[in-house]
């Protein structure tokens, strides 16, 4: 009986241990989630911003006339997560890839190592895996990446166009996560055609310096950069948004099991006490009926 007293309270102890690793893992995710968040409200910002550039540009020159490309070079960049604790994070974002147009004759840019293995267990070999960010200034270094990649995998390209498109992660409710596929380039014709038609709500008509080819190339870039560092925040707010729910999951069944143990361990400490105490009684009517047979013997000795 006190070997398995034992036992349950080294079983106690090391469930606590979980625990108090458990709730640090969550504050962490919480705590780490924050930066990322105000960045993608900073990163949405800059976003507009550029867009609002892009509409002076077609309110001076004029709607977009955007020809279809023949044989683009096809590019998929995947931005997946590096560390662990966060679910079916990486495997949902595998399955999404494997579902894309892209998927069959297009170069993968994965973000990520875990990713990259994902992306192995689907029969995918990436063509490049870069480090996701660090912390929020990794966001610029990471956007950087990848617009030196797409230039320079459009210049590499035959017909020197180039389709690209983004998949990441999203938040819902809940701690819930979904995929999302974005198109990088081409230009969405939607969002070019919606700017065109957007009154100009200034009594100033816009004025460039810039060569209008310069000034539109500057635009693009802008916007595909501002796009990619958007999605890197949104997606490392994901992550530790699915890795704090794990550990909210995990942390309440640690909890359980640890009532569990403590409800077993009561339940062996009593009945061993029951046994010890059922111990002393038993000697204790021992000792008294011993007590009365010497006795006896006693009182028939003068007798005999």
């Amino acid at each position: 009986m006190a070997q398995t007293l034992e036992r349950l309270t080294r079983r106690t102890g090391t469930m606590q241990s979980i625990r108090s690793i458990v709730r640090t893992m969550k504050t962490m995710s919480a705590i780490n989630a924050a930066p990322y968040e105000r960045a993608a409200e900073a990163i949405d910002v800059w976003r507009d911003t550029v867009l609002d550039g892009l509409h002076a540009f077609l309110r001076c020159h004029g709607p977009l006339g955007q020809e279809q490309a023949q044989n683009p070079q096809r590019v998929l960049i995947v931005m997946g997560s590096d560390h662990g604790l966060c679910g079916n994070y990486n495997e949902l974002l595998a399955r999404e890839v494997v579902r894309h147009p892209f998927a069959d004759n297009a170069q993968i840019i994965c973000v990520g190592a875990q990713m990259q293995d994902a992306l192995s267990g689907e029969g995918i070999t990436p063509a490049a895996t870069l480090l996701p960010p660090a912390n929020t200034d990794g966001l610029i270094r990471l956007a950087g990446q990848l617009v030196t990649r797409l230039d320079r995998l459009r210049a590499q390209a035959p017909s020197g166009d180039l389709a690209a498109a983004l998949i990441y992660a999203q938040r819902g409710a809940h701690g819930t996560h979904a995929p999302v596929a974005q198109g990088l380039l081409p230009l969405d014709p939607d969002m070019l055609a919606a700017l065109a038609q957007r009154p100009w709500a200034s009594r100033s008509l816009p004025q460039f310096s810039m060569p209008a080819p310069d000034l539109l190339a500057a635009l693009v870039r802008n916007l595909v950069f501002a796009t990619l560092t958007r999605a890197a925040a949104e997606a490392l707010v994901t992550e530790n948004a699915a890795r704090l729910a794990r550990m909210q999951q995990a942390e309440q069944s640690v909890d359980e099991n640890l009532e569990e143990l403590k409800a077993e361990t009561r339940s062996v400490r009593q009945s061993e006490i029951t046994i010890e105490l059922l111990d002393v009684i038993t000697g204790f009517e021992a000792l008294k009926g011993r007590a009365k047979r010497q006795r006896r013997t006693q009182e028939r000795g003068p007798l005999a």
